[in-house]
């Protein structure tokens, strides 16, 4: 198949994708090896960095193997992964324990010390509040879930580790650095430590204040390029573990997040799309840095040079299923989780699911609260079960639809539908229902990461512009509101944001040690 092709790296939380997409965005072929989630029982969630080299090793191979692209057609290698996590890393680029990724918690303690004061706003140091967000946007989360989080955990409880660091790098940039040997990063992957002032958006920079109020040393801190930028070329070392020609240009890394927003094909301003994947957000390019503190969610630098785009996000949409598949034995796969949810009513007989597994960060930032099934009954059926998590997560979507319109100030009529969740069909059309909105299908939505990640180098490399690349991509289906279904979906709505008030407190003191 001639032309000009990405090798395109997507590294999830479940695994590694590897994928060959046209300089158009159209998917030509992709492999996927899974990776190990590793849970600790103190809020630490890990995962090992060469379990995730030998994942996206063993899915490039198959890849070139089983599609008929010529290497020589490869034109740029762009990674994708994982956002808000810490790879420590030595001068030799090699990692010194497990990355820390972004649903581990376990540097809240820390990072209160940091943003905290005698005198607190919403938990913050007022003068340090308004620090952070004239500079970066937005401000550590009180969760603990954001790197400079990590790396402060890292520093109190792993001493030897931090002393021996080079760097801390997400874990794009770890990936870049394997690829090309330059430990960098970007405008827009680093904006999650909250240490970068972004008002000019064509020069972000570490802010000198906010490195020093964070106690992290600044020369373990990645240098920055532009986004959208070529960074260097495939070593000779990993040109040969893939099988691909040395030299070949590398660019800049970004976040599942960013390249998602680019693979969405939603890119103007105010133009939404909505991510289910194991997590979930709904947003869209805005023009200009705002921030919504009460919600946890700002404009922050987008993968496009020149752009912001809104950062918000919840904890566990897609996990929910892989939960009741792996962790409750509802479901042998996927296809089964998906036919009983089509087999209940509309509803679920009133039971109401609520997805806050791993706590939450919008439009609530709460790590303590927790989910699970309210209104369970003995005649509720396996397909209720089901179907009340499709429409839990709905429910989630449609409160952060919510601040969303809110925060810019308009209705979203339309949303382009990425990440797993979205090639079921059943999901799709009760995401229409319960959010009142357009729904409208990308071509390949669970490959929406990788397709962004071509669009970063395509516009690295000068090849197409971002109008070129919306232009470009496909819808393969449109679901339209039932009018039939509003009644019932706004009566549950109503109690499911009940429920959170309710739930709140008393998963405070469950969790308290959390």
């Amino acid at each position: 198949m001639p032309g000009e092709h990405v090798l395109a790296v997507d590294l999830g939380t479940g695994g590694a994708k590897a994928a060959l997409v046209t300089l158009d965005g159209d998917l030509v072929g992709h492999a996927f090896e899974p990776t190990e989630l590793i849970l600790l029982p103190d809020g630490g969630v890990e995962q090992d960095p060469a379990g995730w080299w030998a994942a996206i090793t063993t899915a490039v191979r198959r890849l070139l193997a089983d599609t008929p692209v010529a290497v020589d057609d490869i034109v740029a290698v762009s990674v994708t992964a994982q956002w808000s996590g810490t790879v420590a890393v030595d001068g030799a680029g090699e990692p010194l324990m497990n990355a820390v990724i972004w649903m581990d918690s376990r540097g809240a303690r820390h990072i209160g010390e940091v943003i905290g004061g005698r005198v607190r706003v919403l938990g913050y140091d007022p003068r340090k509040l308004r620090l952070f967000i004239s500079r970066t946007g937005g401000a550590p989360s009180h969760s603990g879930k954001d790197p400079v989080a990590h790396i402060l955990h890292i520093r109190h409880e792993r001493p030897d580790v931090y002393a021996a660091a080079t760097h801390f790098l997400e874990p794009a940039d770890y990936l870049n650095l394997r690829i090309c040997g330059r430990a960098i990063s970007s405008y827009d992957c680093i904006v999650a430590h909250w240490l970068t002032d972004n008002r000019d958006i064509a020069r972000v920079r570490y802010d000198p204040e906010l490195v020093a109020l964070s106690g992290i040393d600044p020369d373990k801190l990645p240098p920055l390029v532009p986004s959208a930028t070529v960074v260097g070329a495939v070593t000779a070392a990993v040109a040969e573990e893939w099988g691909i020609p040395a030299g070949t240009p590398v660019v800049t890394a970004t976040g599942d997040v960013h390249s998602a927003v680019l693979g969405s094909g939603a890119l103007g301003d105010y133009e939404g799309h909505l991510y289910i994947g194991t997590s979930s957000w709904l947003s869209c390019h805005v023009p200009a840095k705002r921030t919504d503190l009460l919600h946890n969610q700002a404009a922050l630098p987008s993968a496009l040079p020149g752009r912001y785009f809104l950062a918000n996000e919840h904890e566990t949409a897609g996990a929910c299923l892989l939960h009741l598949r792996d962790q409750l034995g509802v479901a042998a796969d996927l296809d089964e989780l998906n036919r009983l949810a089509g087999a209940s009513p509309v509803g679920a007989n009133r039971l109401i699911y609520t997805p806050w597994l791993n706590g939450e960060r919008t439009p609530v930032d709460d790590h303590t609260i927790r989910g699970g099934w309210s209104n369970l009954a003995l005649a509720h059926t396996r397909a209720e079960l089901v179907r009340s998590v499709f429409e839990g997560v709905a429910f989630n979507s449609r409160w952060l639809l919510e601040v969303v319109e809110r925060f810019v100030k308009r209705p979203l009529p339309q949303l382009n539908f990425i990440g797993g969740g979205a090639r079921s069909d059943l999901w799709c059309q009760v995401h229409a229902d319960v959010l009142d909105r357009r729904i409208r299908r990308v071509v390949d939505p669970q490959h929406a990461n990788a397709r962004g990640a071509a669009v970063v180098a395509a516009i690295a490399l000068g090849h197409r512009t971002a109008e070129q690349v919306a232009g470009g991509v496909k819808i393969d289906a449109e679901f339209e509101p039932q009018a039939a279904d509003r009644a019932t979906y706004d009566e549950l709505y109503s109690e499911f944001r009940k429920l959170y008030k309710a739930h709140k407190p008393i998963h405070a003191r469950l969790n308290r040690h959390r």
